[in-house]
């Protein structure tokens, strides 16, 4: 009885087994032994009908990185309209007198991180400064006896999450968002190694911020110690320093560090492209600091913000295509600028709890559970964090039942582009994969669509490992493999 019994049950799991997608077999031996044993992750892959084609700790909340930002860029949509852009306003205060503003000049934003950015659907800066110009022609103004103002007031408080990496607000990635921005809040200095033990050489290309003091503290390193530079700033002060080390045998490059005055700098070039343009102006660039008041080059604050009327306004791309870049390349700043968005349009406070709490209330128009995810930024910057192979599934599926859910499926990158440029390069079809990368430390997620011939989702996924030891490369490979199988 004993041996039927053992018989029995080696038979039920042996057609268990073969009743397992390839997909859920391999995810059960990576349970047990390979590159994930020691990580803690999760997966849930369903098609059209709701079937599980793989499952493993899908309920369990995982740091998601930039996978978060499926969830920002596909709540922003249905919450704003794929269509809805960001506005800049052009104000003046004081009076105009034979074609003379005995006033200063607004530039107030509301969010745009288009601004002077590279990407081909931003304006470029000779075409949006010149209806910037149109617009103070338009009121009768040729001349400016008082100063360019930048605005970037409208978004309250830290410009970036108090909890991010003290070393990462530094960088490009971790630059912090203000209702005004210029170049994406970045600066640009190009590098290059100096003799072993001297500080790296180094020149601030673009933009320039002639108000900053950038102490260089870096120092050129032994061959092979590679690159660790990383610039520290703050916007409470226009100091900076350059710290880190620069191999001698790295050839020098152009890195890309954080502006934490970006509506200075929007002042700054504005004023410079009118007085290029024979533009008589008396006064200087200026912004505005915390507290409300006018700030000039000097950082001495003069006087309180001005009551500007408004002449006209410019819009940013529409917001699908603001999505698209942040969700193929990663772009953190796009997807801070959309989650602060929520806060302002709701309560005119952009403060990130604030933003929280209005993002949350977005997230039940699709009908999802808001404890179901927890989000503080919009970038996935952040490991407070949390989110499950599960819930990430119902947000994808939600999304699809959505009005916008073409806009948003056309945001996801596939192998071959963006983030994902390395992914299955050999995998026929693998065009038909639609989703979202994240990384940090530690972390890599997949989450998205396996599209049909048709185009339309015939899977939907979300893959989150956590705390993984084996190198990266290897994690990545496992997987990618897990995807392949799940094209079958």
């Amino acid at each position: 009885m004993r041996k039927l019994t053992i018989l029995a049950t080696a038979l039920a799991l042996t057609i268990q087994a073969a009743a397992q997608t390839p997909a859920q077999q391999y995810v059960n031996r990576l349970q047990r032994n390979g590159v994930l044993k020691t990580a803690v992750w999760g997966i849930k892959a369903v098609d059209k009908d709701g079937n599980i084609v793989a499952e493993y700790n899908s309920g369990k909340k995982l740091v998601p990185a930039s996978n978060i930002k499926l969830v920002t860029t596909g709540v922003a949509m249905n919450h704003f309209g794929a269509g809805s852009r960001f506005t800049t306003e052009i104000g003046c205060t004081g009076e105009i007198k034979d074609g003379v503003l005995e006033g200063d000049v607004y530039i107030i934003g509301h969010g745009d991180p288009t601004i002077g950015a590279k990407d081909s659907i931003a304006t470029s800066l000779d075409a949006l400064f010149g209806r910037w110009e149109s617009m103070l022609k338009a009121e009768g103004i040729h001349a400016v006896h008082g100063r360019i103002i930048g605005d970037g007031s409208a978004y309250e408080g830290n410009l970036e999450h108090q909890s991010w990496g003290y070393d990462d607000i530094g960088t490009y990635y971790g630059t912090g968002t203000n209702a005004l921005c210029f170049y994406q809040n970045t600066i640009d200095l190009a590098v290059s190694a100096a003799n072993e033990g001297q500080h790296v050489n180094m020149t601030q290309t673009y933009p320039q911020t002639p108000w900053m003091h950038t102490a260089n503290h870096s120092i050129t390193g032994p061959e092979g110690t590679g690159n660790s530079l990383y610039l520290y700033t703050t916007d409470l002060a226009p100091y900076a320093e350059l710290r880190g080390s620069f191999a001698t045998d790295r050839k020098p490059k152009t890195e890309h560090f954080a502006n934490k005055f970006g509506a200075l700098t929007c002042a700054y070039y504005f004023r410079n492209y009118l007085v290029a343009n024979n533009w008589e102006i008396t006064g200087t660039y200026a912004d505005i600091d915390r507290g409300g008041y006018i700030r000039t080059p000097d950082f001495v604050p003069t006087q309180k913000r001005g009551e500007p009327a408004i002449i006209g306004q410019t819009l940013s791309p529409e917001l699908k295509d603001i999505a698209r870049i942040t969700n193929v390349r990663s772009d953190n700043f796009y997807a801070e600028s959309m989650f602060r968005a929520f806060g302002e349009e709701s309560t005119q406070i952009a403060l990130y709890d604030s933003c929280t709490v209005v993002y949350n209330k977005a997230i039940q128009e699709l009908g999802l559970n808001p404890l179901g995810i927890r989000q503080v930024d919009g970038s996935g910057l952040s490991r407070m964090n949390y989110v499950s192979p599960e819930w990430m599934v119902e947000f994808l599926n939600a999304m699809q039942r959505s009005g916008v859910f073409q806009e948003f499926l056309s945001s996801l990158p596939h192998p071959g582009e963006g983030t994902l440029s390395a992914l299955l390069p050999k995998l026929e079809g693998r065009e038909r994969i639609r989703i979202k990368s994240g990384s940090m430390d530690g972390v890599l997620c997949y989450s998205g669509y396996i599209l049909d011939s048709d185009g339309a989702p015939k899977i939907t996924l979300s893959i989150m490992t956590n705390n993984a030891d084996a190198p990266a490369k290897e994690v990545r490979a496992a997987l990618a493999r897990i995807l392949s199988l799940l094209m079958e």
